[in-house]
C-alpha cells in the first residue's frame, strides 16, 4: 500500500535556501567554464530527425555511429556540438569501452567545453588549428580542456585523440562503472569543479539512445549489452538500476488511490533494497503514522499511516527516489553519498502497509511533495531499469 503521508516534511520540496545556494553554484559554473553560450546556439539546418524523439525510442542492437552521416538535432546544441558528441561515442565503441563510458564521456566533455572544440587565446599555435571556439582556462585546449601533459597541442585539438586518451584513463578507474559519474569523471580531469559533470549525465544519456540506438539503456552481462536488464544491482549505461527485483503491484495514482504517488514491487521480507541511482541521502529514518507514533520495528497495517522506516535519495538532474515500509532502520544515513545498487535497506512492511513490498516513488525537479512525483514505471523504463510486469 501506498506510504499514506510519509510525514508532514515530505509534503514540502527542499528548503529553498538549498536551491538558491545549487543555483548559485551553477550560475558560477556557467560563467566560468568558457564553452557555455554554445547551449543558446542552435547552429541546426536540414531535416535532421529530433534527438528527443530518437533517444525515446526502444533498445537494441546498439548501433555503430556514422560520424559522417546526418545526426538527430538536440535543441541544446548545435550541428558541430553534435557531431563531436558522435566522434567521442564512435571512439568509445572503438576501443570497446562499455556504453556507460559513452555517457560519463559526453558528461565531460559537456561541462568542460560544451561540445566545441576549444582553442586557447593563451596558445597561439591552437588558433591556426580547426577550432569552434577559443577559450581561457590556463592552457587547455579541446573538447576535454586537457593540458599540455595529455600531448601536442595538435593533438589536443583533435576531438577523436582526445577522446581517446580520456577513454585510456577512464578504464583505469576503480569500479568507474558503478561509482558516481562526477566521482569517476573527476578522477580523470581533476577539475577545479568536481561537482560539475553530474548535471550532465540525464542528456547525455540521452544523446547516447539517440546516436547508438539506446545503448544507454543497456547493462553488459558476459560482455554484450543487453538491453533494459538493470535489475539484479546491474547499473545501466544510464547510470540507474531497479531497486529490487519483483513485480509491480499497485500502480501510479490509479482510479482506485488517487493519492498513491508511487508504486508498490512485491517482494519477501528482507529481500535487500538498491539505490535506484548514485546519489545523496536526504532522509532515512522511521515517518511518524497517523497519531504521531514513531513505531516501525512492527508491522503496519492498512490506515495506520506513514512510510515506516523509509529513505529519500537526491539524484543528479534533480530527481528524488523514495523507498517506504523497511523492515529495519535503513543501512544509509543523511548526507551519506551513494553510488547505485548499493544496498540501503531491506523490504518489510512497517508503516501504513499490508504486507512486505517496496512502495517506490520518483519525484522530480528536487520537491519530495506529492506535487513533484511522477509515474515510475515509464521513467525507469525509459533508463533502461524497468520495473517488472509493468507494461
Amino acid at each position: 500500500m501506498t506510504a499514506g503521508r510519509a510525514g508532514r516534511a515530505l509534503r514540502r520540496p527542499i528548503r529553498a535556501g538549498v536551491i538558491a545556494s545549487v543555483l548559485t553554484g551553477v550560475l558560477l559554473l556557467l560563467c566560468c567554464t568558457g564553452g557555455t553560450a554554445a547551449f543558446f546556439l542552435s547552429g541546426l539546418g536540414g531535416d535532421a530527425e529530433n534527438g528527443d524523439a530518437l533517444a525515446g525510442w526502444g533498445c537494441g542492437p546498439v548501433r555503430p555511429v556514422d560520424i559522417t552521416g546526418e545526426l538527430p538535432r538536440f535543441s541544446e546544441y548545435g550541428d558541430a556540438q553534435v557531431r563531436n558528441a558522435a566522434i567521442i561515442i564512435k571512439v568509445g565503441q572503438d576501443m570497446g569501452v562499455p556504453s556507460r563510458g559513452w555517457v560519463i564521456a559526453l558528461a565531460t566533455a559537456m561541462q568542460e567545453s560544451a561540445l566545441r572544440n576549444l582553442a586557447n587565446k593563451d596558445v597561439p599555435e591552437s588558433l591556426s588549428l580547426p577550432h569552434e571556439g577559443v577559450g581561457a582556462d590556463h592552457d587547455s585546449l579541446g573538447l576535454f580542456q586537457q593540458r599540455p601533459g595529455w600531448g601536442s597541442i595538435a593533438e589536443r585539438m583533435t576531438p577523436a585523440y582526445t577522446a581517446r586518451k580520456f577513454y585510456e584513463k577512464l578504464v583505469k578507474v576503480r569500479r568507474w562503472q558503478r561509482r558516481p559519474l562526477t566521482v569517476v569523471a573527476q578522477q580523470v580531469q581533476v577539475s577545479a569543479y568536481p561537482d560539475a559533470y553530474a548535471k550532465h549525465e540525464e542528456l547525455a544519456s540521452k544523446i547516447v539512445d539517440a546516436l547508438a540506438g539506446g545503448a544507454a539503456r543497456t547493462v553488459q552481462l558476459n560482455g554484450k549489452a543487453v538491453c533494459d536488464a538493470a535489475e539484479r544491482g546491474e547499473i545501466a549505461a544510464s547510470g540507474w538500476t531497479a531497486p529490487i527485483s519483483g513485480d509491480v503491484g499497485s500502480g501510479f495514482r490509479t482510479a482506485d488511490r488517487p493519492s498513491h504517488n508511487g508504486v508498490d514491487i512485491g517482494a519477501a521480507k528482507g529481500t535487500e533494497i538498491r539505490a535506484a541511482a548514485a546519489g545523496r541521502v536526504l532522509v532515512a529514518r522511521c515517518d511518524p503514522d497517523n497519531k504521531g507514533r514513531r513505531s516501525c520495528d512492527v508491522d503496519g497495517y492498512p490506515g495506520k499511516g506513514g512510510c515506516g522506516w523509509f529513505v529519500d535519495i537526491l539524484h543528479a538532474g534533480g530527481f528524488i527516489t523514495r523507498y517506504c515500509h523497511m523492515v529495519v532502520q535503513p543501512r544509509v544515513s543523511p548526507d551519506q553519498i551513494v553510488p547505485a545498487g548499493e544496498v540501503i535497506g531491506q523490504v518489510g512492511s512497517s508503516g501504513n502497509s499490508s504486507g512486505p513490498h517496496l512502495h517506490f516513488e520518483v519525484h522530480l525537479r528536487s520537491d519530495r511533495s506529492s506535487r513533484g512525483a511522477t509515474d515510475p514505471i515509464p521513467f525507469m523504463r525509459q533508463r533502461g531499469a524497468p520495473l517488472r510486469a509493468a507494461e
